[in-house]
């Protein structure tokens, strides 16, 4: 009788077939970088304390490293980045003026509204849960929009201009005059994010406005150019993320000990709270305006929502969401074409909720206290800023380096944001993606229910 054969393992094959995954893997090795950080981050730390608070401060910054090398990546082609994508996605439109002038407009008011309330929720739960003063960190002093006057504080009157309502009121002439920059170049220069995106706004405007659109050609095909190498750049840093989260979290955890991981879970679950509001948002507009039950649109969508879940990409989406839209939401061909398209360059509501948690986070872990003026600043800045901004992994940690720095706001608390930034990538992505499918269906809701042939073909 033959012995049974019994399957040998090999673990070298094993190794290879994890290494393998690992590597094509991202969100699995930011994961892995930041457990690695917490457990060396603790064993350097006050908890432990085997080594010196000096030792550990320096081999801190060493193991750092990395990370600032990543953020410094991102930072330098944040400004082109941000300009070229909001113009070419307002050019991507003006192909067909007559279709732009018809759904132009009510895109507009749906991605306006959305993305405003979205950042405005946003700021509002990271305010009432305050997820950032879990983490004990020591108070640092930093710059404020509005310096204080010495000698403000008892002059006569000062507690009638303490009022934030009236002083957002005095400052906001001010405020609207400096929306549109004198010289666009020197706001690049330092970095003046909401500055670049309104000069941005306006060259998009113009191109769409433009007769002579020939002559312009050249500009988008810098603009592209332009986009392309400083994607190139985004996907160089990228290759850093891991050791960039490892280091930083090291870094953290050294510095402030094991009490710093819990404000992580209170983040997560202020965003995940966000975004799944936002999403029953869009079920009830859908079905209000879009004349189409929830069940039913979730129905029609799941696949799309899955995909984008599982690529972080709207535009990987794009081909999947038109086929949804005109397949199974009845929305005509050439409607869908046009809207899912630009939707998916424009409708970011879900980015603005997720950077108006995080940016009031970071703050929140640097101990600065964000006055309403300076809320509804950041509010409008991340509405700006997510229209249009690339949907590619790093680009929002860029927009909020980069407005944080604006508020003089120290950065290190974006190691907690980057440490989950795939993992809440993932699900904002799914949520946009949500919006586009929705918008679309909204946006066709005039005239009788079509088939999926008079769709396929209208």
């Amino acid at each position: 009788m033959a012995e049974p054969t019994v399957k040998r393992i090999h673990y070298r094959s094993l190794a290879e077939r994890a290494d393998a995954w690992m590597r094509s893997r991202l969100w699995a090795q930011v994961l892995t970088g930041l457990l690695l950080g917490v457990v060396i981050g603790f064993l350097l730390g006050p908890d432990v304390g085997l080594v010196s608070r000096s030792f550990a401060g320096t081999l801190g910054e060493w193991l750092a490293l990395p990370g600032h090398i990543f953020l410094s990546l991102i930072k330098m082609v944040l400004m082109p980045l941000v300009a070229s994508s909001i113009i070419l996605g307002l050019a991507a439109g003006a192909s067909d003026p007559a279709k732009l002038r018809r759904l132009g407009g009510g895109l507009a008011i749906f991605v306006g509204a959305t993305t405003v309330g979205a950042a405005t929720l946003g700021a509002f739960l990271a305010m009432t849960f305050r997820p950032g003063a879990l983490v004990q960190a020591s108070p640092v002093p930093v710059p404020r929009l509005k310096p204080p006057v010495p000698g403000a504080a008892d002059a006569p009157g000062a507690a009638e201009a303490a009022d934030p309502f009236a002083e957002m009121a005095a400052q906001a002439p001010s405020l609207i005059v400096g929306l549109v920059p004198d010289n666009p170049l020197a706001s690049a220069v330092q970095n003046e994010m909401l500055a670049v995106v309104i000069f941005s706004i306006f060259l998009g405007v113009a191109y769409v406005a433009s007769n002579n659109k020939a002559k312009l050609d050249p500009l988008i095909k810098v603009l592209e150019a332009m986009l392309e190498v400083s994607m190139t750049v985004v996907k160089w840093a990228m290759y850093l993320t891991p050791y960039a989260v490892f280091g930083l979290t090291a870094q953290l955890m050294a510095r402030l000990g094991v009490n710093s991981l819990v404000a992580l879970g209170a983040y997560v679950a202020t965003v995940l709270a966000g975004l799944a509001a936002l999403l029953v948002a869009y079920f009830v507009i859908a079905a209000v305006f879009g004349r189409i039950a929830p069940a039913r649109l979730q129905r029609a969508i799941g696949d799309a929502q899955l995909l984008a879940f599982s690529t972080s990409s709207s535009a990987a989406v794009m081909p999947l969401s038109i086929e949804t839209a005109v397949e199974k939401l009845r929305v005509p061909s050439s409607v869908a074409s046009f809207i899912i398209p630009l939707g998916a360059t424009v409708n970011m509501a879900g980015t603005a909720l997720y950077q108006a948690v995080a940016v009031i986070f970071v703050a929140q872990v640097a101990g600065v206290t964000l006055g309403p003026s300076e809320t509804a600043i950041i509010v409008i800045t991340l509405v700006a800023a997510s229209i249009g901004a690339p949907g590619a992994p790093g680009v929002s940690i860029a927009i909020m380096s980069g407005l944080i720095a604006n508020f003089g706001i120290p950065a290190y608390g974006l190691v907690f944001v980057l440490g989950v930034d795939r993992f809440l990538d993932m699900a904002r992505t799914a949520v946009n993606v949500t919006g586009d499918l929705t918008a679309a269906r909204v946006l066709t809701r005039d005239g009788p229910e079509l088939s999926a042939e008079e769709a396929r073909h209208s």
